[in-house]
């Protein structure tokens, strides 16, 4: 079972959600940190990292001994990823999304494909024996997808996988949630959590996966996320207070379901998710 911890917005709390849960269930878990831009869940769970790989993505290079120049690649591609100019053909790397259209397109057959770094992935053993894999964007990179996909790819069928997913809708949250079996959607009860916790379920049923709600500082006082997730069918799967004590393990990188309440309701969080999947 692949289940996809998201939020509309950040700092709703995805990420202590997303490392209790796959604590809890302990061996039987594996924990992945897709949101590549600002993984932070290696924080909670202090993984032993056992291996490191770099991921490249491929990119054209033009050999201009037999290029004729004839512009057909830079008109193909889309993202303007290859100019010509005169007798040089300039490539872009960064711009390039690694269809491979430009090497196929190419009547003289002058191009191949090159790797570039886009970041690393890092697999681990964490604490109470959670497997743990994440991925760290390289500075100044623009596109995440790749990277996700890779660390997704460590995904073992006979594990519970938790996946972190970036926050927001945009398109590295969309390559994340490609797949999974169920969607916890994090929020809180502000103007800000609602608008962006409406956005996330559009994408949820967009992509006809079922869904629940986590509510955490529920019970700072606005009722309109518990009225819009009943008005929608949706399930609160459980509620998080605005706690000093929650706030102050935070803050050390401890988790909490070292209180043995919260192991209690995260393991009742699992099997509300297990029920609704039916199995």
């Amino acid at each position: 079972m692949v289940i996809c911890v998201a939020s509309g917005k950040g700092g709703t709390g995805k990420t202590t959600v997303a490392t209790n849960l796959a604590a809890v269930l302990g061996e039987k878990a594996q924990y992945l940190d897709c949101d590549v831009e600002e993984p932070n869940g290696h924080i909670f769970l202090k993984p032993q990292y056992e291996h490191r790989e770099k991921v490249y993505v491929p990119v054209p290079q033009v050999d201009l001994n037999k290029c004729d120049f004839c512009k057909k690649c830079a008109e193909f591609c889309q993202f303007n990823a290859l100019a010509v100019l005169g007798k040089n053909v300039l490539v872009f790397p960064e711009l390039c999304h690694s269809c491979g259209g430009c090497m196929l397109i190419c009547p003289k057959e002058a191009i191949t494909e090159t790797g570039r770094e886009v970041g690393v992935c890092e697999k681990g053993r964490a604490l109470l024996g959670v497997e743990f894999v994440h991925g760290h964007l390289r500075i100044g990179e623009a596109q995440a997808v790749p990277l996700i996909e890779r660390i997704k790819k460590e995904i073992k069928p006979d594990k519970t996988a938790i996946v972190d997913a970036p926050p927001g809708t945009s398109c590295p949250v969309i390559a994340t949630l490609k797949g999974v079996d169920f969607v916890v959607l994090v929020t809180e009860p502000t103007p800000f959590g609602l608008h962006d916790l409406k956005l996330a379920v559009g994408v949820a049923r967009i992509l006809n996966l079922p869904m629940g709600v986590v509510i955490n500082r529920a019970d700072l006082g606005d009722e309109k996320v518990f009225t819009y997730c009943e008005e929608e069918g949706i399930p609160v799967l459980m509620t998080i207070p605005f706690s000093r004590s929650i706030a102050e393990s935070y803050a050390k990188g401890k988790l909490i379901i070292g209180e043995e309440k919260w192991r209690d309701e995260f393991l009742k969080l699992f099997q509300k998710i297990r029920e609704i999947i039916g199995g």
